[in-house]
Parts: structure tokens; C-alpha cells; sequence
């Protein structure tokens, strides 16, 4: 691969920074970059995440709560890259790869990214669908079109500011976070055992090893890493090195706080799961409807309710932020910027196409995080090419140490697909029972 020949990163004067000094002058720094990582972190609470931990939980109990910790540090790490990306370059992951790689290899990643995009959107409108189906008792098909207009409509307050779209989005995700916390209180998981599993790696046979899958791309979502460049990039404020590292450390803070949130969440999904449907009777509960209908006789409706109103905040909340994701990768790679209907009717129609055919909408949902898995190592490694290359970063290019931790995820992402790929060919693997 050829990288074009870029200098020190365009860090503009200081001059443009905010006048004066002290308080009102840091807060002004720092206001910009409270709420990217908030929008990002959607994309590790949407259905697909519930999906996965709903069988993640329910078949080996707590013994994968180690993957949902491990995949959510790995996304604070490559997320914090992505912002600073945006950041000092004023340039996303997409629009970088455009310039610095060849054209057919712009092409192969922008179809790599938009097949993500494609089972981001999946995931997201049919949990959203599932949930205003059994809230509604509507049908499948009806509860997704209806989806499709909500959050069509949803997205309408990014064109009123970026505020308002934060705003929306975090009430949701304030939603999704107290529904949990009362799923916590309701299921009474066994705090020793999330301790202990949350740290003690486990892989069983081949099932494991495609939730485990799963998980991570649940997780680690790619349209994720392309977005958060772009909204770190919109929100940069000029200044000197001195500065630009500051934004940089306010990023981390906003990674760190909006990622802590959604891994918290991730884990309560997955032990929720293990402490309600573990127990030998229900071990088999794979799917969100089943799950749905068996809470309401072990807990009671009201964890029932709780449950599809989680379902249906993670759902909207995620479609939104997946089809601005969408456009950020469209607009990167490829120059061309479609109208938001246009988008949003593309993107409506695989989950249209599921509902009408009456596929299993939950199955669906879990083959495509695996899906998502396996188009991840793109987005990371170019991350990981950009950010650690001077010539790109300035002085601003990855430490050493950053370096290794990221190129020791991405090799353990590409590894875990590797053993998923070979499951999947009925390659028997050595893995712990």
C-alpha cells in the first residue's frame, strides 16, 4: 500500500482559540468535546449487544462476561484513537483512507464498511421493531415501518443542532441505563460469580466461540469508529500542540465516561441473563421474544415492561446513530453525500425484507454481529496505520506502548475470527469445557 505524502498535521494558530483565561476560557475548551464518545457509545448498547448477551447468558451463564469487559476496553482504546484522529488531523478515518490509499482499496474498504453498515442497521431497527410489536401488539412488518418513521424523525433534530441530537440521545440512553439497573435489583445476580468471570477467560465448544463472535462485534463496532473521528473533527478547536493535546486528554475523558457507562450496561445485560434464565430449565432462551415472554412468569410484567422499554430506547437511539454513521462513511470514502430520507429508506429495507419474510428476526440479529466481527479488522488497522505514522500525527502519533495494546487487540479480534471461521467449516477447535 502507497500513503501520500502529508506533513505535520493541519494544527491551526491560537489565535482562534477563545479569548481570555481562566475558568470561562477552559470551559469553552472543553464544552466541544463533552458528547461525541455519548453518541458513539449507542452503538455499544443497541440490540445486537442484547441479542448476544441474552444467549450469551442464558446458555453458559456468566462465562463470557470476560469477552463483553475485553471488548469494551478494546473499544475505549481504539475509540480514544479515532477522536484523536479527528482531532489533530481535522480529517475521519474514512476521508484519510481516501487520500492515503489506492483507489480500489478505497473501494474494497468503503463495500467492507457499508456491509457493516448494512448489519448495524439490521440489528437496530428490528430490535426496535421487536419491541413495538410486542409493546403494540402490532406486526412485525408494521413495528418496523413504524420504526423506520420514528427515528426518520429522530434524526430531523441533528439538522437543529448538534445539542439537540445529544441531547435525545442521552435521555435514551439514561433509559436504557435505569432499566438495567432495576433489571439488577429484580434478578439478583450473584456478584461473586460476575467477579469472577468477568477476568477468568472461558471458551466452551463451537456455539461459545460464535457468541463470543458475536460479542465482540457487538461491541466493537466499526460505523462506530468512522463516526467518532467525524465528530471529534467537527468540534476541534484551533490551537498550538500544547492545545490540541489538551482537547485530546478531554476526549479520553469523554471516552472514558461515556464507554464506562455502556460496558456497565453490556455487563448487566449478560448477567441479567445468567441469574433469571441460567438454571437449567431455561437455558435454551435464544431469542428476545422468548426472553420477553419467560421474564414476566420468573420476575414479574413489570421486568417484562422494563425490558422491551430498554429493547425499544437501544433500538431508536442505535438506528439514529447508525444511519449518521453511514453517511459518514458514504461521504468519506467515496465524495457522495445522499439525502437523509434517501438514506434512511435504503437502509430500512434488509430489516423490511426479514420481517416481511418471517425469518427469525433474533437469529438474524446474532449472525449479524458475526458479521460485524469479521469486517472489523479493517477500520482497526488502518486506525492503527494512521495514528501511529508521523507523518500523519505530528508529535501526536501513538506512544509505543499505545501501539502494542492496539496491534494485541487487533490481532486477538483477527484470531477469534479465525477460530469462528474455522467452527464454522466444522474445523473441531482445542477450547476449554
Amino acid at each position: 500500500m502507497t500513503f501520500a505524502t502529508i506533513a505535520e498535521p493541519r494544527i491551526p494558530s491560537a489565535g482562534a482559540l477563545p479569548s481570555g483565561s481562566g475558568k470561562p476560557r477552559r470551559l469553552a475548551v472543553a464544552l466541544p468535546f463533552l458528547g461525541p464518545a455519548l453518541i458513539a457509545s449507542v452503538a455499544y448498547m443497541d440490540p445486537g449487544n442484547i441479542a448476544t448477551n441474552i444467549q450469551g447468558g442464558a446458555s453458559d451463564g456468566y462465562k463470557l462476561l470476560w469477552v463483553v469487559l475485553a471488548a469494551n476496553l478494546v473499544a475505549m482504546l481504539f475509540q480514544a484513537l479515532s477522536a484523536k484522529l479527528g482531532i489533530v488531523t481535522g480529517s475521519n478515518l474514512a476521508e484519510l483512507s481516501r487520500v492515503h490509499f489506492p483507489k480500489r482499496m478505497v473501494y474494497a474498504m468503503w463495500a467492507a464498511a457499508e456491509i457493516g453498515a448494512m448489519a448495524t442497521d439490521l440489528a437496530e431497527f428490528l430490535g426496535a421493531s421487536i419491541a413495538l410489536e410486542l409493546l403494540l401488539h402490532l406486526s412485525l412488518l408494521a413495528a418496523t415501518l413504524l420504526t423506520g418513521a420514528v427515528t426518520y424523525a429522530a434524526l430531523e433534530f441533528e439538522r437543529r443542532g448538534a445539542r439537540l441530537i445529544e441531547g435525545l440521545i442521552a435521555t435514551l440512553i439514561g433509559v436504557i441505563g435505569l432499566s438495567y439497573l432495576a433489571e439488577t435489583i429484580l434478578a439478583r445476580p450473584d456478584w461473586s460469580e460476575i467477579a469472577y468471570h468477568s477476568v477468568v477467560p472461558w471458551l466452551g465448544g463451537s456455539d461459545s466461540v460464535l457468541l463470543a463472535a458475536g460479542i465482540v462485534g457487538a461491541t466493537v463496532m466499526p460505523h462506530a469508529l468512522y463516526l467518532h473521528g467525524s465528530l471529534a473533527q467537527a468540534r476541534r478547536l484551533p490551537g498550538r500542540a500544547g492545545e490540541i493535546r489538551r482537547q485530546i486528554r478531554l476526549s479520553n475523558l469523554d471516552v472514558g465516561a461515556a464507554l464506562g457507562l455502556a460496558g456497565f450496561i453490556n455487563l448487566a445485560m449478560m448477567y441479567m441473563a445468567a441469574a433469571v434464565f441460567h438454571d437449567g430449565a431455561h437455558d435454551g432462551v435464544a431469542d428476545i421474544e422468548t426472553a420477553y415472554q419467560t421474564l414476566g412468569p420468573l420476575l414479574g410484567h413489570a421486568a417484562a415492561g422494563i425490558f422491551l422499554v430498554s429493547l425499544l430506547a437501544s433500538g431508536l437511539s442505535s438506528s439514529v446513530v447508525g444511519t449518521m454513521a453511514g453517511q459518514v462513511v458514504m461521504q468519506g470514502f467515496v465524495g457522495w453525500r445522499i439525502p437523509l430520507w434517501l438514506r434512511r429508506l435504503v437502509t430500512m429495507l434488509p430489516a423490511v425484507a426479514v420481517a416481511a419474510l418471517g425469518v427469525s428476526a433474533t437469529e438474524t440479529l446474532v449472525i449479524s454481529q458475526v458479521v460485524l466481527s469479521l469486517v472489523l479488522p479493517v477500520p482497526m488497522l488502518t486506525l492503527i496505520a494512521f495514528t501511529n505514522r508521523a507523518g500523519i500525527m505530528g508529535s501526536m502519533a501513538n506512544s509505543r506502548a499505545v501501539t502494542v495494546l492496539a496491534i494485541v487487540a487487533a490481532v486477538a479480534i483477527l484470531a477469534l475470527n479465525v477460530a469462528l471461521l474455522l467452527e464454522l467449516c466444522g474445523v473441531a477447535l482445542p477450547v476449554t469445557g
